[in-house]
C-alpha cells in the first residue's frame, strides 16, 4: 500500500526504444531513434539566414507585423513568421505540410526562434491580425522588397493569374478559368518587375473579377507608392488594353505598351492595312514578324491613338477539330476550306504611346511573356495555388508572404549566381538542401554539413559568392553605420547582375 503504480510500457513501444537490426540489399544494419538530436535536412539555410540577417529585412518584417496576443502562453511573432517562411522555403502548397518542418531545431535557432510551431497555431495567428493592418503591413513590406533596385529604367508588366479552388471558400465563384471550366476560383491581380521577374504586388480578388478594370485601383496606389521611380514603360496583354487602364498611365505621364482584343474595329483596321506595302520585313531577329503602323480612335476612347499591327505567317500545316455531334469529332483539313497556296497569317494588334522605333516593339511586347515564367513557378514550385482557408482575409496574406519569400530567395540566388537566374525546382537542391547536425560545447555552436547534391563544389563556389555580398555590405556599414544595408546590398546584386553598364531595358527612343 502506498506505492506509485509505475506505468508499464507496451512490447510495441519497448522494440521502439531498442535497437533493431535491419536486414537490407547492402547487409545487416542496426538502428537506433534519436529523437534529442539537433538536424536538419535544411543545413545550407544557415547561408540564407545570415543573408536576411546582414540586410535586416526579416527583422524589419517581424517588428512591423500587427499580430499582438494578450495570453502570455501565445507564440511569439517571430515564430508565427519564422515556421510560415520555413514551409513556403520548404516547397509547402498547404498549410498541413508545416509539419514536415516542426522538429527542425536547427532552422529555428537561424532564425531566432524558440521553436516551430504548429501549422494549426499559424492559422489562428493569421485570423486573429486586424484586416486594414495586415493589408498595409504586407503590401508594404513586399515594395520595400524590391524599391530600392529600381534606380534604373525598368518596365512594369501587369497580368492577372487563376487559382483553382475545391472547397467552400469566400470568393469561390466560377469565373474566366480556362484550363478548368466550370471550377470556381480566386483571381491575382500581379505587377511584375520586367527582366527580373519579382513581383511588386499580389491582389486577390473573387472568381468573377479577373478584368483589367478589378486591378485599377491597385494600379494606381501602386504607382503612388513607387514616387520617383516609376516604370520606364507599362506592359500588358489584350485585358489591360482598353481606355481605364490608357488613362492611368497618360494622366501620370507614363509610355505604355498594350494588346488590344480582336474586335470589329480592329478587324477593319487589320483588313485595312492587309494590302499596304509599308510592311517591315521579316526576319530572324523580328522571329518572322512583320509590322505597320497606323492610328486608330475606338469606341470609348477620348482620341486616336497610335498602333502597331504584327503579322506572321504560318507556315506549317494546320488542321481544325469540329463537333458533328456530342460523341464524334470531325477533323477539317486545309485544302477543304483554304485555297491551294494560300497564305495563313496570325496577327497582334498593340497601342502605344512609347516613341520606340516600330522594328523593336514587336520584340518589347515578345518580352512580357517572361511573366508567364514567374507564374508557372510560383503555382507550381512556392505554393501560389495553395494556403486557402475559407475567409480570403488569410488567403491574401499567405498569397503575399509567399511572393514576399519568393523575392527574397530570388535575390540570394542572383547573389550566389549573378549570370543567370534559377528556379526554386533547381536553387533549392542547389542552395537549401544538406543534411545538417548541430553540436554545441563552451557556447559554442558547429553544424556539420553533408550535401546530397552531386554537385557539391558548385555549390561552395556559389556560397563563396554570396558571402562576398555580405562582406561588401558590412565594410559599406562600418564606414557608414546609417547607411541602408538593403539597399547596399541589392545595389551590389544588381551591378553583379547587369556589369558597370545597367539592366536590361527597352530599345532607346527615336530622335524627335
Amino acid at each position: 500500500m502506498g506505492e506509485r503504480k509505475q506505468p508499464t510500457n507496451t512490447a510495441l513501444a519497448l522494440a521502439g526504444e531498442e535497437a533493431m537490426v535491419v536486414q537490407t540489399m547492402g547487409g545487416r544494419m542496426h538502428v537506433r531513434w534519436d529523437e534529442s538530436a539537433r538536424a536538419t535536412p535544411h543545413g545550407q539555410l544557415v547561408f540564407f539566414t545570415e543573408f536576411l540577417a546582414t540586410a535586416g529585412i526579416f527583422d524589419r518584417w517581424v517588428e512591423q507585423c500587427p499580430l499582438s496576443y494578450a495570453s502570455p502562453n501565445a507564440s511569439s511573432k517571430r515564430d508565427v513568421l519564422g515556421t510560415l517562411m520555413l514551409g513556403i522555403l520548404s516547397g509547402s502548397k498547404r498549410y498541413a505540410h508545416i509539419a514536415g518542418v516542426r522538429g527542425d531545431a536547427v532552422a529555428a535557432q537561424a532564425l531566432g526562434m524558440q521553436g516551430v510551431i504548429s501549422e494549426d497555431s499559424v492559422r489562428r495567428a493569421l485570423k486573429a491580425m486586424d484586416l486594414a493592418a495586415s493589408e498595409t503591413w504586407m503590401r508594404l513590406s513586399l515594395m520595400d522588397s524590391v524599391r530600392d533596385a529600381l534606380t534604373r529604367p525598368w518596365v512594369l508588366d501587369l497580368d492577372a493569374t487563376i487559382k483553382p479552388l475545391y472547397g467552400h471558400q469566400e470568393g469561390a465563384e466560377v469565373g474566366y478559368n480556362p484550363h478548368k471550366p466550370g471550377r470556381p476560383s480566386h483571381v491575382l491581380h500581379t505587377f511584375w518587375i520586367g527582366n527580373l521577374r519579382l513581383v511588386l504586388d499580389a491582389v486577390l480578388s473573387s472568381g468573377k473579377q479577373h478584368t483589367s478594370g478589378h486591378a485599377k485601383v491597385p494600379l494606381k496606389r501602386l504607382l503612388d507608392e513607387l514616387g520617383e521611380r516609376k516604370p520606364a514603360l507599362v506592359r500588358g496583354d489584350c485585358g489591360y488594353g482598353n481606355q481605364d487602364i490608357i488613362d492611368i498611365c497618360e494622366e501620370r505621364g507614363l509610355p505604355y505598351l498594350l494588346r488590344l482584343r480582336q474586335t470589329a474595329n480592329v478587324k477593319r483596321l487589320i483588313e485595312r492595312l492587309f494590302r499596304r506595302e509599308e510592311w517591315s520585313r521579316a526576319s530572324d531577329a523580328s522571329q518572322g514578324w512583320q509590322a505597320i503602323e497606323d492610328s486608330i480612335k475606338l469606341s470609348g476612347w477620348s482620341k486616336a491613338r497610335r498602333v502597331v499591327v504584327l503579322r506572321r505567317r504560318i507556315k506549317h500545316d494546320i488542321a481544325v477539330t469540329a463537333k458533328r455531334d456530342e460523341r464524334q469529332l470531325v477533323l477539317a483539313l486545309p485544302h477543304d476550306s483554304v485555297e491551294h497556296n494560300a497564305k495563313l497569317w496570325e496577327y497582334t494588334v498593340l497601342v502605344t504611346n512609347a516613341e520606340y522605333d516600330i522594328a523593336a516593339i514587336g520584340q518589347l511586347y515578345r518580352d512580357r511573356c517572361d511573366c508567364e515564367n514567374g507564374f508557372d513557378e510560383l503555382k507550381n514550385q512556392w505554393g501560389w495555388g495553395g494556403f486557402t482557408t475559407r475567409d480570403m482575409h488569410r488567403s491574401q496574406i499567405t498569397a503575399r508572404a509567399v511572393a514576399l519569400v519568393y523575392n527574397w530567395w530570388s535575390w540570394y540566388v542572383r547573389a550566389a549566381n549573378p549570370n543567370a537566374r534559377r528556379e526554386a525546382l533547381t536553387s533549392r537542391p542547389l542552395l537549401l538542401a544538406a543534411v545538417g547536425r548541430a553540436t554545441s560545447h563552451s557556447d559554442q555552436t558547429t553544424l556539420y554539413l553533408t550535401p546530397m547534391h552531386a554537385e557539391a563544389g558548385l555549390i561552395k563556389s556559389m556560397i563563396a559568392n554570396v558571402h562576398a555580398a555580405i562582406r561588401y555590405v558590412r565594410r559599406a556599414a562600418e564606414q557608414l553605420p546609417k547607411i541602408d544595408r538593403w539597399a547596399t546590398l541589392l545595389s551590389y546584386i544588381c551591378q553583379r547582375i547587369a556589369g558597370p553598364t545597367a539592366l536590361p531595358t527597352p530599345p532607346p527612343a527615336l530622335p524627335a
